[in-house]
């Protein structure tokens, strides 16, 4: 099941500190967002930009912009995300490559 996505605009930006508020445009109170929550975005948003997001509680039970993405704006793939973007795969991945090109040494010799 898929997550309703809520459209607002962003009313307040604190670039220093990474927080703002969402205009939700069916009214109610204005949601808190964070900057993680809008993971793989291409910029940085400023105030005006139409937000997509979910709504979720934070550990203090206060509503917050989670998921969320900068309509218009491209999102680009996670970085995190894949065991070769690790520090780990990409060890073990060029140990892997130079074994090969042992074996291939090895072999042509």
């Amino acid at each position: 099941m898929t997550k309703t996505m809520i459209k607002g605009v962003l009313k307040t930006w604190k670039e220093d500190r990474g927080f703002g508020f969402i205009s939700p445009d069916d009214g109610g109170k204005d949601v808190f967002i964070h900057i993680s929550a809008l993971k793989g975005t291409s910029r940085r948003p400023v105030t005006g930009d139409v937000i997509y997001y979910q709504i979720a509680r934070d550990n203090r039970g206060k509503f917050k912009a989670v998921d969320a993405y900068i309509d218009g704006v491209e999102i680009l793939e996670d970085k995190a995300s894949g065991f070769f973007n690790t520090k780990t795969g990409v060890m073990l991945l060029a140990l892997a490559l130079a074994v090969i090109a042992a074996v291939v040494v090895f072999v042509a010799s």
